[in-house]
């Protein structure tokens, strides 16, 4: 990284929550490498990483909000990995942040999405406007919010079996970013207090790519003939109605697409160069490194 805990103010303790997930555990681990105390937060104290300097808080979910006050009691900064989607999400959020402030507090990195808005047309996207909304209201609490795009490890996720990506995407362009990537600019974020608190940052990959270009990078790393489906609206329903999953859920699908077709995840930001001091992963970059992501499609 370009720039380290030594180049800024004293951070105090730092909490990381999702301390076991694909963010939350590399942010650690940079800390971690930083030399500075870190608190690992989780559900499950077990899956937890064992890292050096590091200690396991005890187990809290976001919606417990005295079990995440114990959990954050001691801590000066707090990295905010957003819950897992559902439909209380913000309450989630919200008890979460109370607690943080009532364990002492006094600044919080919260993992955004690229064009959060009240009305941002990716259903999800929304839960993380009004959870900034509901941080920035705290006087006193020192903020800083990274609206990250696309992951690019979705793409082929997104990819199915028959080597078809479907979605009512249009040629719309996405600028995914990598979870390595996401992960430098947390770290920086949470060393540097004085250089970013109050900054609100997209976090983006190079590139905007349209889901057909994908395809034919994808094409390229398989060795196989993938291709981009486009869908209506109805068409993207219909295709999705076999999963069992809750109409809120579908809906968020759905929409992430659409939200693509409008240009809503398609501006590209300097922010990880300028922050990290490193170009971020392309698509290529990405699929060269992690071969295990599109597995199902060469088994």
């Amino acid at each position: 990284m370009a720039e380290t805990a030594g180049m800024g103010g004293a951070t105090g303790v730092i909490a990381v929550t999702g301390a076991s997930g694909h963010i939350g555990r590399r942010v650690a681990d940079r800390l971690a490498m930083a030399g500075v105390p870190v608190r690992l937060v989780g559900r499950d104290p077990a899956r937890l990483p064992e890292l050096p300097g590091a200690v396991h808080a005890p187990p809290a979910s976001y919606g417990d909000g005295e079990a995440m006050r114990r959990a954050l009691d001691g801590a000066d900064t707090l990295f905010l990995v957003s819950a897992h989607e559902n439909p209380g999400r913000v309450t989630e959020h919200r008890t979460a942040v109370d607690a943080a402030v009532s364990a002492g507090v006094g600044r919080i990195v919260y993992l955004s999405f690229q064009g959060a808005a009240p009305d941002a047309t990716f259903t999800f996207a929304r839960d993380h406007w009004h959870t900034e909304q509901y941080i920035r209201a705290h006087d006193g609490l020192a903020y800083t919010f990274l609206r990250d795009s696309w992951y690019l490890a979705g793409i082929p996720a997104m990819t199915g079996r028959d080597g078809v990506i479907r979605g009512p995407a249009g040629n719309g362009r996405v600028a995914a970013v990598a979870h390595a990537d996401i992960a430098d600019v947390a770290a920086v974020a949470l060393l540097r207090p004085a250089a970013h608190d109050g900054a609100t940052y997209d976090v983006t990959g190079p590139e905007a790519f349209t889901l057909a270009e994908a395809a034919e990078e994808m094409s390229r790393a398989t060795g196989r003939t993938i291709r981009y489906l486009p869908e209506t609206r109805d068409e993207a329903y219909a295709s999705r109605s076999g999963y069992g999953a809750p109409e809120w859920q579908v809906t968020g699908w759905v929409t992430s697409y659409e939200a693509i077709a409008r240009g809503e995840m398609g501006a590209v930001s300097d922010t990880v160069h300028r922050l990290t001091g490193h170009a971020p992963m392309t698509l290529r970059d990405f699929l060269a490194r992690h071969p295990r992501s599109y597995a199902h499609l060469t088994a």
